[in-house]
């Protein structure tokens, strides 16, 4: 089949990378304009456009597809003359029109990191860790104008573990996308199977993932440390869990668990111990949080031995 991708970071990158692998031409590749990165701010190619090129596979960066301006009309003619039978859609971070979404002749399929309708929207990932539940996965859905609502045509289940953060769980489901949409598209036969059984989601079950925002990484001590631990792993590695220091600096909060202890009678917020374990810290409910990577301003992450090496944080300080 005559295959266009479209997608942006290194989720995507994933999954192109195993459609390059199968019998399939990719034809083209979609993905956002080059950014400003880094110190220097320079302009960097996304993940999705690097791999194209290494595999000499064109790449187009329209700014959109809206029907409203030429650019966008000209962006799709460019897309309805690849003549693709199907367009694969991971992370691409454009809103698709109905025009676009009816050009390849079996329509465009979407890799989502979730089990829709479960999480829909722009951090599945992080929601799920933060929300504490106990598994998530991928699905493969063939597009519809809402958001994250097309019909459902594979579902695969990942677990969450007490230790994953958005960045590891992440990995795992990059590769289970990778799989699943290599799956869907192993033949004609096989896409056109999984399109007349795809299911209509359950919009009574629908939950939204809304973006993340700095603001909410701050970390709320009278939370309690289930919760506390759970967001620290959830913003791992954006925007990361924070402590004010000050007006102008934060002390980031990379990794931490939940400790067996518990502290009734102490205040929130309150440093109880620091140890090779870490720093000791009360929650709401009496609860205990270790905090075992921290980052201070202008400085690298810093384990347990180091942060009490630093000599910077004090038994009875309220953070």
């Amino acid at each position: 089949m005559r295959i266009v991708f479209a997608g942006t970071p290194e989720f995507a990158a994933i999954a192109l990378a195993a459609l390059i692998n199968t019998k399939h031409e990719i034809v083209a590749v979609y993905t956002q304009p080059d950014r400003k990165a880094g110190r220097g701010q320079k302009l960097t190619a996304s993940a999705v456009k690097v791999l194209a090129l290494e595999h000499n596979i064109p790449v187009y960066q329209p700014l959109h597809f809206k029907s409203s301006t030429e650019e966008g009309l000209a962006a799709q003619a460019e897309l309805k003359a690849l003549n693709a039978d199907v367009m694969v859609v991971a992370a691409y971070g454009l809103i698709l029109p109905q025009v676009v979404l009816d050009t390849p002749k079996y329509g465009c399929l979407n890799i989502h990191g979730s089990l829709l309708p479960r999480w829909r929207g722009a951090a599945p990932i992080q929601r799920a860790i933060a929300t504490g539940d106990q598994d998530t996965g991928v699905t493969i859905m063939k597009m519809a104008a809402g958001l994250d609502t097309g019909d459902m045509m594979l579902k695969t289940i990942c677990p969450i573990s007490a230790t994953d953060t958005s960045a590891s769980l992440h990995d795992k489901l990059a590769e289970q996308g990778a799989s699943a949409i290599a799956t869907v598209l192993e033949s004609e036969e096989t896409l056109q199977h999984y399109l007349a059984t795809r299911e209509v989601q359950d919009e009574a079950l629908t939950v939204y993932a809304h973006k993340l925002s700095k603001a909410e990484a701050a970390i709320d001590w009278s939370v309690d440390a289930i919760q506390i631990d759970r967001n620290i792993r959830a913003f791992n590695p954006w925007p990361v869990a924070f402590i004010k220091l000050d007006e102008q600096n934060n002390l980031r909060v990379w990794h931490s668990a939940v400790s067996e202890q518990t502290a009734p009678h102490a205040k929130v917020g309150e440093i109880l111990a620091i140890d090779k374990n870490g720093v000791h810290v009360a929650c709401g409910n009496g609860s205990v949080i270790i905090l075992t990577a921290l980052q201070w301003p202008g400085a690298k992450p810093l384990n347990p031995v180091q942060i009490l090496q630093t000599q910077k944080l004090t038994i009875g300080q309220i953070l």
